[in-house]
């Protein structure tokens, strides 16, 4: 076989590795995401615990970076101390080289039925979690067929020339394999694949204990750095966890790489299986790390706190978009929806601060329009990158349904906070500043339409929150209502005109504007009940009724129900 077409097929088998790993996680967190949460949540009376919870949860995941995620993001919600979040890393770490050792069994049957029984189970089941366990399955099948696949293409490279040379100076140079581990873990996002296939290439012959040594230790360092960079938006809490998980193993590789030819002699003369040398070496460098630092958590949190403070008191971030839940559609969208109501509230704020700055006269309320402005865009902006991440999962109808209406009402409230601060706020600083007032009829007017629109504000947010089809119609009526206000206001206001009152000439132009502005943002508002109404067949797609053939285009066609 022609020395590419090897390569092309380790790549192959490789990928194929990846994706089982992928599979594999993917299906537990969708058939058991919640109770593996809550296992994870639990680790907070004692380190030993924490320690344990952490390597049950990945043998679970199959994935100490999934483990990091979901600490990290509990760690930064106060759910869990750091030493706690600490000592379930140290247990991830130990869970992620035991699945490295029980996917090492050589048993090939294994595979076909795993593979066999997801097919199966993946296509008969109906509920979410009969068909995550079916995915798992699959994924584990698709692993075991990966490694079988891998030892077979390494096979005939034992008498390649070329690879015996690259082999040798990785031996002469362990820092460079290490470096070239970690990359590859980071890469591929997934130490243990890339455990898997250093075992592989030394249970070849091709790669001798020294430069596997170094291996083991670069892919330990490569799989801290997956996590650390996953939490980057989580918070300087959930970064504090996964940079002390780094700091560990990189102090771990390197009493590794400083003591490698002794302790490639003490496994030399324990394990006589080169193969499972690269699995005892991984499975003791976890086990080490666990023993020595799972005493001096506390410790290893304040340090690490010293070199990633917690910055001062800003800017409003993201409360609820958890990163953790991303493999969970259900709960990722729950926790999304949660954070749009929240940029609700902040919209409502804005609301109370605009009537505060119209009718009090308040030019501070005014200018707090501007300064909570930002946070909504910031929000929003959270809130659509989170919903597209969770896109690239699949998704089934519902959960496709559920993530558009959320980014629309995310949308539509962003596009309410700019009316309120160019048009509401604008109009309340001119009034302020030329020292203008409305007439006692017209000030009541607007009060009455702004209240009804935060009215319809905290209606909107109760039927995007429950769907529920009394609500939507009730606020696609209040649209009619509120158009109403504006006509009659309107109307009033010209009268004011007509009669000569001075206060209504004065404001004429920022009365009027800011009937169209609040007009406008109930427009916003209602768009949340259309696509419930839609789906009960309530809501015509036209407003446009059809007109009878010869009939007069300017005859009125009645008013819009």
């Amino acid at each position: 076989m022609p020395p590419t077409v090897q390569f092309i097929d380790l790549l192959a088998a490789a990928a194929l590795l990846l994706w089982g790993l992928r599979l594999i996680r993917t299906g537990v967190m969708r058939a058991f995401g919640a109770t593996l949460r809550q296992w994870i949540s639990r680790a907070t009376s004692n380190r030993v615990v924490a320690a344990l919870w952490g390597l049950l949860a990945t043998l679970g995941l199959q994935s100490s970076t999934a483990t990091a995620v979901i600490t990290g993001s509990f760690a930064a919600r106060g759910i869990m101390t750091a030493p706690m979040a600490q000592a379930v890393m140290l247990g991830a770490n130990l869970g992620t080289a035991t699945v490295a050792a029980l996917l090492s069994v050589d048993v090939h049957w294994v595979a076909s039925l795993c593979i066999l029984a997801g097919v199966v189970g993946f296509s008969m089941a109906r509920a979410t979690r009969g068909r995550g366990i079916g995915r798992a399955l699959l994924g584990l099948g698709l692993m075991l067929l990966a490694l079988r696949l891998m030892g077979e293409v390494t096979a005939p490279l034992q008498h390649s020339r070329t690879l015996a040379l690259v082999i040798a100076g990785l031996g002469e140079a362990p820092l460079v394999a290490a470096l070239l581990a970690a990359g590859l873990a980071v890469l591929s996002a997934s130490s243990l694949a890339v455990v898997l296939l250093v075992m592989v290439l030394a249970g070849g012959g091709l790669i001798e204990t020294v430069p596997a040594l170094a291996l083991v230790a670069g892919a330990n360092v490569g799989g801290a750095v997956t996590p650390w960079l996953a939490v980057a938006a989580e918070g300087p809490a959930a970064r504090r966890i996964t940079l002390g998980n780094l700091a560990v193993r990189i102090a771990g590789a390197a009493l590794v790489l400083l003591f490698a030819a002794p302790l490639a002699d003490l496994l030399d003369e324990a394990v006589s299986d080169h193969g499972q040398r690269v699995i005892a070496a991984h499975l003791a460098f976890s086990a080490v790390l666990l023993l020595l630092f799972l005493p001096l958590v506390g410790p290893l949190c304040r340090l690490v706190e010293r070199f990633l403070p917690d910055p001062p008191e800003g800017r409003r971030g993201a409360a609820f978009l958890d990163e953790s839940l991303l493999d969970t559609p259900a709960m990722a969208l729950a926790v999304a929806a949660r954070e749009t109501l929240r940029v609700g509230d902040l919209v409502g704020e804005m609301l109370e601060r605009s009537r505060q700055a119209l009718l009090a006269n308040d030019e501070f309320a005014a200018q707090e329009v501007s300064r909570l402005e930002p946070d909504i865009d910031r929000l929003t902006e959270a809130i659509k990158l989170y919903i597209t991440r969770l896109s690239r999962a699949e998704l089934d109808e519902d959960d496709v349904r559920r993530a558009n209406e959320i980014t629309s009402f995310a949308i539509n409230l962003e596009h309410m906070g700019d009316i309120i601060e160019t048009g509401l706020a604008d109009a309340a600083l001119k009034k302020i500043r030329k020292r203008l007032a409305f007439s006692p009829e017209g000030g009541a007017e607007l009060a009455e339409v702004h209240e009804r629109t935060v009215a319809n504000l905290r209606l909107a947010q109760a039927v995007f929150l429950g769907r529920d089809a009394d609500l939507a119609r009730q606020l696609v009526e209040s649209k009619i209502e509120i158009r109403r206000l504006e006509a009659l206001s309107s109307e009033r206001h010209l009268g004011r005109l007509r009669a000569g009152r001075p206060e209504a000439m004065e404001t004429s132009t920022i009365h009027l504007d800011l009937l169209r502005d609040l007009k406008r943002l109930n427009a916003h508002l209602t768009s949340v009940a259309h696509p419930i109404l839609t789906e009960i067949g309530v809501l015509r797609e036209s407003r446009m009724r059809s007109l009878n053939p010869g009939r007069n285009l300017a005859e009125p066609v009645g008013p819009e129900r």
